[in-house]
């Protein structure tokens, strides 16, 4: 079973967010980067876990500059085989999901796993993007997944309740909350992740019919507002005078 797992770079949650060249790019000054959490604790992790259980590989790809490549060592420390970085910018989803695509074709991979959404523009995108351009079936926030040889059976949260899919390899599949348990990179994988390959290559060719013009933050919150109780008259003109959700 040879599994691919995307994996990006994103700020700590901590990290003080800022803009800069008009608010046309991400400061990045100061900022400490992690592993995507969704991308880690659950996608990567339970690919490890299904290859340990019924053998094969495991191979995480990351679309970025040579500065991600200590974000790439930490997942060949948990347990990734080797690694795939495309040396390009990641300008946004589809050029993102273009070049993970390719690589899978060329891989001839049976399962393609992603986090189902980065911490930092939580926009859920790239998964369902990288399943069309493979022409492959796409679950999306899955929290259980169980395989055996090209049958698997996975589940997902869906409002009021937990739908269940049976389907057969390949396919996408984007890893929510429940699908696997966090690991920690033990002194062993740290050492050994040093001589696992990491495989280089450029992007292909891709159209960008969406370009990020500019950022900004959100207003910034304001004080609590208290009101008398006996005061609903006012309470009542705040909620639609200045609050305006009435």
């Amino acid at each position: 079973m040879k599994l691919l797992v995307c994996i990006s770079k994103t700020p700590d949650t901590t990290s003080k967010i800022a803009f800069t060249n008009g608010n046309s790019e991400f400061d990045t000054t100061g900022i400490q980067y992690i592993m995507n959490p969704y991308d880690e604790w659950y996608a990567l992790v339970r690919a490890i876990e299904l290859k340990e259980a019924a053998g094969g590989s495991v191979t995480v790809i990351n679309v970025g500059p040579a500065t991600n490549d200590q974000t790439i060592r930490k997942a060949l420390a948990i347990g990734a085989d080797d690694a795939i970085r495309v040396n390009a910018e990641p300008k946004s989803s589809m050029f993102v999901a273009k070049q993970i695509a390719e690589q899978a074709k060329a891989g001839g991979y049976d399962m393609v796993f992603l986090g189902k959404e980065t911490i930092d523009y939580n926009g859920s995108e790239i998964g369902a993007m990288v399943a069309e351009y493979l022409d492959q079936p796409y679950i999306s926030y899955a929290t259980k997944l169980e395989a055996t040889g090209n049958q698997a059976t996975v589940e997902r949260d869906i409002e009021g309740g937990i739908e269940t899919v049976n389907l057969s390899t390949p396919f996408v599949l984007s890893a929510a909350k429940g699908l696997a348990e966090q690991r920690i990179p033990n002194l062993r994988g740290i050492m050994m992740a040093i001589r696992k390959p990491m495989n280089v290559v450029e992007p292909v060719g891709a159209n960008d019919p969406a370009v990020t013009v500019s950022f900004e933050l959100p207003p910034a919150k304001t004080g609590v507002k208290l009101v008398d109780p006996e005061n609903m008259g006012e309470l009542v003109r705040l909620l639609k005078e200045e609050a305006k959700i009435i």
